[in-house]
């Protein structure tokens, strides 16, 4: 399993998607990694020279932040907005969708599980067979 930038990627795919499972890096980035670093992006992970992985390696640490770094800058700047007390900032500290989405219905990833509303049922005491 080759590992790039601290990610052991699947050597089983071919490289140009392989290289998706860095945090960072789309399809059309890893396209643009493979032509710049002059590999034939149908080849599998697993046939990669040291020198190839090593050279893709080389032009993401220059040009590209990935994995930690970027995962580091995203949630400062949510931070931020937090801080700063803007309408982006409160519906991250709300856990509400922050893109403008509607809430009346859906937008159950961010708001969680529903918390029914006078549903529970009474227990009958004494009351048994009818």
């Amino acid at each position: 399993m080759p590992r790039i930038v601290g990610v052991d990627i699947p050597k089983e795919k071919k490289i140009w998607i392989a290289l998706t499972y860095i945090y960072g890096i789309g399809r059309t980035l890893s396209k643009k990694i493979l032509e710049e670093a002059q590999i034939d992006p149908n080849i599998r992970a697993k046939d990669l020279t040291d020198e190839q992985v090593a050279k893709i390696t080389h032009i993401i640490q220059k040009n590209y932040k990935v994995e930690g770094e970027l995962r580091r800058e995203v949630s400062q700047n949510i931070k931020i907005l937090m801080d700063i007390g803007c309408y982006r900032g409160l519906r991250h500290r709300r856990g509400l969708p922050v893109r403008g989405q509607r809430t009346r219905t859906n937008a159950r990833t961010r708001k969680g599980p529903r918390r029914g509303v006078g549903v529970r049922k009474k227990k009958i005491e004494g009351k048994e067979g009818r």
